[in-house]
């Protein structure tokens, strides 16, 4: 199965980072683009919302996950505050792209996906309580884009179910390791599914981190991801339920700094002994050769109290000092004068 693509930017770089802005801009359009320019700044790849229809996804009767909102009396009443108009979705896109970013949002309805598909997503990214909606996913898979699928809430049979739809469509996959905690603690990180998802689906596999650190992120850079998505915050002190499971801005910044770093070291295996050989120079000023430990008459028939070690490494190696015992020098030497070959001969019997 092909790999996520995204035009261009797999030619730049290993791993596409993603800003998951999701609510955060709590139901505020200016908001919206301030963060657009913010995870544009950070250096991440692509920018990702959440596009909720409340009259299409919810029941007047949708219990809050947490109770955070003072405004909204029901859920249902905050999807409806969160949501944008096409013409606002359409000015979300363009100031993304006019940032360099790839815009994304995340469907949870059939008519945000009808919403989305003419506005435009680079790929479509399927939140992990969606994997088993049957209707939503037929019609995001009839639009023939690259799937970033999430396995939050999912099963593995659920998974693999989803993973053999896009296969048959033949669609490029990437699969996401997720914990839906917020925020995940360390030890429900599950970076071990990482390997595990690539070798189960062969496919590409990322991960989507809620722990409000960059410290996982980092972690399965080393393992070759090619997607990570992190939810953004433009500060700790923000409102709103998902603040504790986001990095800041100024974190999104080192953390792509971060998987920049590691995946140059992972494209530029060493060879050791070559490494050494590029190394000479300071070697040379690191490294010990032997040298006279006082003035050294020509004749003299050299035994340790003779000789020491000392900087740089430029003449004979301190490792050899045995080697010269017995010998005799063919000409004087001064205290702290490093010794060469030449100056040596083997004693006459």
């Amino acid at each position: 199965m092909s790999c996520l693509r995204f035009d261009d930017m797999e030619q730049k770089h290993s791993c596409i980072i993603i800003g998951e802005i999701a609510q955060a801009h709590d139901g505020s359009l200016g908001m919206a683009h301030a963060f657009i320019d913010a995870i544009a700044k950070a250096g991440a790849d692509a920018v990702k919302f959440q596009t909720h229809i409340a009259a299409a996804e919810s029941t007047p009767t949708e219990p809050w996950r947490v109770k955070f909102s003072q405004q909204d009396m029901t859920r249902y009443d905050y999807w409806k505050r969160m949501e944008f108009t096409e013409e606002q979705w359409c000015g979300l896109k363009k100031h993304a792209a006019d940032r360099g970013l790839k815009f994304l949002s995340s469907p949870f309805s059939v008519e945000a996906v009808e919403l989305l598909a003419r506005v435009g997503v680079a790929a479509w990214k399927i939140a992990s309580g969606e994997v088993s909606n049957a209707p939503m996913f037929e019609r995001i898979l009839a639009t023939n884009l690259p799937m970033i699928l999430s396995s939050g809430m999912s099963s593995l049979s659920e998974i693999d179910m989803a993973v053999g739809r896009v296969r048959a469509k033949g669609l490029p996959l990437t699969v996401l390791q997720c914990t839906s905690l917020y925020p995940c603690p360390p030890e429900k990180m599950g970076l071990n599914l990482i390997p595990f998802f690539r070798e189960r689906y062969g496919c590409a596999v990322g991960l989507s981190d809620h722990s409000g650190s960059i410290y996982p992120g980092l972690a399965a850079a080393t393992l070759g991801i090619q997607v990570l998505e992190v939810h953004v915050t433009l500060s700790r002190e923000m409102f709103g339920p998902d603040v504790l499971a986001s990095v800041t801005t100024a974190d999104l910044r080192q953390l792509v700094e971060g998987v920049r770093f590691i995946e140059r070291m992972n494209a530029h295996p060493l060879d050791k002994d070559a490494l050494i050989s590029e190394m000479k120079p300071l070697r040379d000023l690191f490294t010990k050769s032997i040298v006279a430990r006082t003035d050294l008459p020509a004749g003299t028939v050299l035994q340790e109290e003779h000789l020491t070690a000392k900087k740089p490494g430029t003449g004979i190696p301190v490792d050899k000092l045995q080697n010269l015992i017995g010998l005799s020098l063919k000409r004087s030497i001064r205290a702290d004068e490093l010794l060469c070959k030449d100056d040596l001969e083997e004693k006459k019997s």
